[in-house]
């Protein structure tokens, strides 16, 4: 498929009530509104597809984009301009796709991890933090966890909203899943207030780190 002819799909399944949806999560006015459902429909009839998916991307259309990250091939993607996309992106409506379905399986990630942690752009340091927390959970071994609150404790009540609520992420995840340190993650999500009032919806867990950790280290028995 052409990208024209991808746009026109795209198009024709836009709708308005997505679109309003879509823009108050950050998306913008360049979207056709598509339904993730839809996206991931015509994902599988175009297969993996590397061109088209950067020729997508240049577009700067939100859908277009979200579509680009499911037939990317991220290990043709150089670690100079798989950090350029992120930094390209304007939201975390589009960066909750690039993340995990083309970062996360990047062959170098680890590299730009530590890369991202120092970074004052807050699209790379959020994808920085989201990459560290992925490390708590799955693969600690050689994270100083210790360090790690310590920054999060001293830098997150400034930090912007876009990294500040991966660091929280982190917070939460190292007291949920890390016993030892667990005591002290509650401390610091509890005197920091970081999401204290932040509204849920009934049947979800708050992100207030204290409530979170506590909630999940319930439900692991």
């Amino acid at each position: 498929m052409t990208v024209d002819e991808v746009m026109n799909q795209l198009k024709a399944l836009g709708s308005e009530k997505v679109r309003e949806l879509n823009a108050r999560a950050g998306a913008g006015d360049n979207q056709f509104g598509v339904k993730a459902g839809d996206l991931r429909v015509l994902a599988k009839q175009i297969k993996s597809d590397h061109e088209l998916a950067l020729a997508l991307w240049k577009t700067g259309n939100s859908d277009a984009r979200m579509l680009a990250t499911l037939i990317i091939k991220p290990k043709l993607i150089s670690a100079d301009d798989l950090e350029q996309m992120v930094s390209d992106v304007p939201s975390t409506h589009l960066a909750d796709w690039l993340i995990p379905y083309v970062v996360k399986v990047h062959l170098e990630k680890e590299a730009l991890r530590q890369k991202w942690m120092t970074s004052t752009v807050p699209m790379l340091s959020r994808a920085g933090w989201s990459l560290t927390t992925e490390r708590v959970v799955k693969n600690p071994e050689g994270l100083d966890l210790g360090a790690l609150l310590t920054r999060i404790e001293s830098e997150m009540a400034q930090a912007p909203e876009l990294a500040r609520w991966t660091m929280n992420y982190c917070l939460a995840e190292i007291g949920i899943n890390h016993p030892q340190h667990r005591q002290r993650a509650l401390d610091i999500g509890e005197r920091l207030g970081v999401y204290r009032d932040f509204p849920t919806s009934k049947g979800c867990t708050s992100p207030f780190a204290p409530i979170w950790i506590s909630e999940m280290v319930k439900r692991q028995g």
